[in-house]
């Protein structure tokens, strides 16, 4: 088995604690070399790794011992880097957000079509069982037709750090956003247009100036409304999914997918009547009928630590696969090129002032 050589670029809490973590575990990938401007950060991780630490990232290039780089650095530096890393031909696994806007990550495309390198996005939530679950039930029709989808990831939260701040490309939408952003695109069904966007953001609890409360609405013709919610003054409900079809819906947390259908060969005959409901003796009626339900249920199971783990695991897989066997990645640009417009949008409709 090929092994894969990694550097990572920031030892911060996503290179540390996601990458690096992972990287240790996995037999698959060889850590080569931590970069990290921060002198203790990078004493920590070599003291953690064992491997290579340096300075800047612009002394990897050059070499030719590198697989690819772990893009981790902060936020508003993930495009930047990302593009001189791509201009020296390095296969590049980027964080979130990929991009600020839909301008940046256009060049980021064209860089990558001009590179020896490719540009792999890390979303690892896409991979998450929970949710390959919640689509799988969504696209087999048992729900019937798909009205609307809910997509939730709240919590109670104070957060004062930099990436409350916009000046670093920072807030709700661009930290937590990709990930439920990324799930309710997938309920479209394909990548063909962006679809509208109606966006509403709030600063609740943040000590910051970026927001910290997100609610988005997508809408496309003949599509179900997807709904995106991130809040951070929600203290009872986490990472949910809820999805309304014509014959039944749907409920998941991060624990159990439920979900509630009717088989119409099943339901009682109806037709449509002008005329008031009455019973037998003449008093009124409700229109009521009792369906046949069917009701099932299927319990997340991790294999890994976590849930984080889980997914990562799939992630490394994904990209494993891709450069060492040639196979094509399951979230693409295109995909991501949709989810970038999609939260440009909604930053334009929501400019929040400017404090620090």
């Amino acid at each position: 088995m090929k092994k894969l050589r990694v550097a990572v670029i920031g030892y911060g809490r996503s290179g540390r604690d996601i990458h690096c973590a992972h990287l240790k575990n996995d037999d698959r990938f060889e850590l080569v070399a931590v970069v990290d401007e921060l002198e203790y950060r990078r004493a920590l991780a070599a003291s953690e790794h064992g491997c290579e630490t340096l300075c800047d990232y612009r002394e990897l290039f050059g070499r030719n011992d590198i697989d690819f780089v772990v893009n981790a650095s902060y936020s508003q530096f993930h495009a930047p880097i990302s593009f001189d890393l791509l201009r020296h031909d390095f296969n590049v696994l980027s964080e979130k957000p990929i991009a600020p806007n839909t301008e940046v990550f256009n060049q980021l495309v064209k860089a990558d079509a001009e590179s020896n390198g490719d540009l792999m996005p890390f979303l690892q939530s896409r991979y998450r069982a929970q949710f390959q679950k919640v689509l799988e039930i969504a696209r087999s029709g048992v729900l019937g037709r798909i009205v609307n989808v809910k997509v939730a990831v709240n919590g109670y939260a104070r957060r004062w750090d930099w990436q409350t701040l916009q000046c670093n490309t920072a807030g709700s939408l661009y930290n937590t956003g990709p990930h439920p952003v990324g799930h309710a695109l997938e309920f479209f069904g394909d990548y063909d247009e962006v679809p509208n966007v109606f966006c509403k953001m709030d600063c609740v609890n943040t000590f910051g100036d970026a927001e910290d409360y997100v609610l988005l609405i997508l809408t496309r013709p003949n599509k179900p409304v997807v709904e995106v919610e991130i809040s951070s003054c929600n203290a009872f409900c986490g990472y949910s999914f809820q999805v309304h079809g014509d014959r039944g819906s749907l409920s998941a947390d991060q624990k159990t997918v439920r979900w509630k259908y009717f088989d119409e060969k099943e339901a009682p005959q109806q037709h449509l009547t002008r005329e008031s409901l009455r019973f037998e003796d003449g008093s009124p009626r409700y229109c009521g009928e009792q369906l046949p339900w069917h009701e099932e249920s299927w319990d997340v199971v991790n294999v890994m630590d976590n849930v984080f783990s889980a997914d990562t695991y799939c992630l490394y897989t994904d990209i494993y696969n891709h450069l060492a066997n040639g196979e094509p990645l399951r979230v693409t640009l295109k995909q991501l090129g949709v989810q970038v417009a999609v939260m440009e949008e909604a930053h334009r409709q929501n400019p929040l002032p400017v404090k620090y």
